[in-house]
């Protein structure tokens, strides 16, 4: 898999996961004090940073030290 296509991946994931953000904030469950624990869509947002992580970690290794600073 190429750098670009890692990429997309990663702005795919993130656009996603800023969706899920907006509409957690509105989600009734997060005006109670334990709210993100047992929030379904938290978990996904969670889940997405894990992937978007991953995803970044093997665009750097792809473009090797020599971009690296």
């Amino acid at each position: 898999m190429s750098i670009e296509e890692l990429q997309e991946q990663v702005d795919k994931l993130l656009e996603e996961m800023d969706e899920l953000q907006e509409v957690c904030d509105t989600l009734e469950i997060c005006n109670q004090d334990d709210g993100c624990a047992t929030c379904e869509t938290n978990k996904k947002i969670e889940e997405l940073e894990q992937k978007i992580e991953e995803l970044e970690d093997r665009v750097e290794k792809l473009m090797g030290p020599e971009e690296e600073e």
